[in-house]
């Protein structure tokens, strides 16, 4: 089966499958080539946790990536989520500026920036707990409810720096005149 024909709702976590021995390189070779000469992913069944499940491999450089898949029971359906989501008109003006902060904060995927938060607070507590150093209480944030969603784009714009060097175009100005004679056009 193409890969394309899985739902992204259906991969759990990637794994890297290796031979064992000059037998299973042979067969996992073929194995490798043939996915990858196709274009193609093989559906197995692995037992991990003392629990079955089903796995997609596919070639990938020198050796095969499994990626685990759920089970259909375990996909939500959209609906469940989405049918209460109201329709909201988006003003051109609104879209242009969250357009524009997309631009400016838009930059290459580089895992390396990730960073998990928690487990490094945690590790921090940690540390300073076993090193018999008093633990700070940090006050709780509150949040505020967004009563205007343009000065929130502003501030936010206001407030942010560009991650990509490459230069952004400003916004286009509106040109009044443009705007009252495509009304005349419309009506």
């Amino acid at each position: 089966m193409l890969k394309s024909e899985i739902d992204e709702l259906y991969f759990v976590r990637p794994y890297y499958l290796v031979p064992d021995g000059k037998v299973g390189h042979d067969a996992y070779a073929v194995i490798r080539e043939t996915l990858r000469s196709m274009d193609k992913v093989a559906l197995a069944r692995v037992v991990l946790t003392n629990r079955e499940h089903v796995i997609a491999l596919e070639a990938r450089d020198k050796g095969l990536m499994g990626m685990l898949l759920r089970y259909p029971y375990e996909v939500r359906a959209e609906s469940e989520y989405f049918d209460d989501i109201q329709d909201v008109k988006i003003t051109k003006d609104m879209l242009d500026l969250a357009k524009h902060i997309v631009e400016q904060k838009s930059g290459h995927f580089d895992p390396e920036k990730f960073e998990d938060h928690y487990e490094s607070a945690l590790q921090d507590l940690l540390q300073k707990k076993q090193s018999g150093q008093p633990i700070a209480k940090v006050a709780s944030r509150t949040s505020g409810n967004v009563i205007d969603i343009m000065d929130a784009l502003r501030a936010r714009l206001k407030d942010s720096k560009p991650l990509s060097s490459k230069p952004v175009k400003p916004l286009a100005k509106k040109n009044p005149k443009a705007k009252s004679a495509a009304k005349r056009k419309a009506g």
